[in-house]
């Protein structure tokens, strides 16, 4: 599965530019099976969403990624500040497969509290798990992945990669380096994280998204703080052979 993570600097409130912005990106990435965007990625990270979020009815973000799939034959991940009927706020978190036609999403569960994301937004309580090109993918956003219970490989939650994307700070840096490493390790699965770059009125974000193999390897990554893709091609038959001949997952606590 070629997958292409795209590492943007998102521009505050404006979903058109940022499209122009994406549109660019995968252009100059051709031919990938899969393109993940970061959290937020057609407005920022909004906690305070009000005139900021859009409509899942008639969001342009929404449209131009169901739009884009089925043109570019592939599918896009990536998740949007949304505002539902019944005035709730979700940070929805999109599969949209121009293949098949189909469409999954994850609504965050681990709202990120310390910036207050809480206040405003509704968390989610299920697990997500799209099955594309053969493989059984994970969709998580940003500090999901300070939880480690929350996506530990089971019986009830098989998987084969994870989808994390994120609007994950330079200040913390580090975490994300270690993180995406350890979820990747310690469940045996690829992972592929997606970061944005540039600055909003709250930090800095550096970026580094990255594409990890089941043992920690970094497999393809983009530059820090630079607006790019970076491309790697997932093998579904070399991840079998590495659960079957280094059977950690058989070990696992069973909780």
């Amino acid at each position: 599965m070629k997958t292409t993570v795209i590492q943007l600097d998102i521009e505050w409130g404006s979903p058109q530019k940022n499209i122009e912005r994406v549109d660019r990106l995968i252009e100059a990435a051709p031919g990938s099976d899969l393109y993940v965007l970061p959290e937020m990625w057609s407005t920022g990270f909004a906690t305070e969403p009000v005139g900021i979020a859009e409509s899942e009815s008639d969001s342009v973000s929404l449209s131009w990624m169901r739009t884009t799939a089925r043109r570019l034959n592939c599918a896009i991940s990536g998740s949007l500040a949304i505002a539902l009927t019944n005035h709730d706020f979700v940070n929805r978190h999109y599969f949209i497969d121009g293949r098949s036609g189909s469409e999954t999403y994850y609504d965050k569960h681990h709202l990120f509290t310390y910036g207050h994301e809480d206040r405003y937004y509704q968390s989610g309580d299920a697990h997500s798990i799209v099955e594309y090109c053969g493989f059984r993918i994970l969709l998580l956003t940003c500090y999901d992945l300070r939880f480690p219970v929350w996506s530990r490989y089971s019986d009830a939650l098989q998987y084969d990669a994870i989808i994390a994307v994120a609007n994950w700070p330079e200040s913390r840096q580090n975490a994300w380096q270690i993180l995406t490493r350890a979820r990747a390790m310690e469940n045996q699965a690829y992972l592929i994280g997606c970061n944005r770059v540039g600055d909003d009125q709250y930090s800095h974000y550096r970026g580094q998204s990255a594409i990890i193999s089941p043992i920690g390897k970094t497999l393809a990554c983009c530059r820090p703080n630079v607006e790019e893709a970076a491309t790697f091609r997932l093998d579904l038959d070399a991840l079998c052979h590495q659960r079957t001949k280094f059977r950690v997952l058989d070990d696992r606590d069973i909780l």
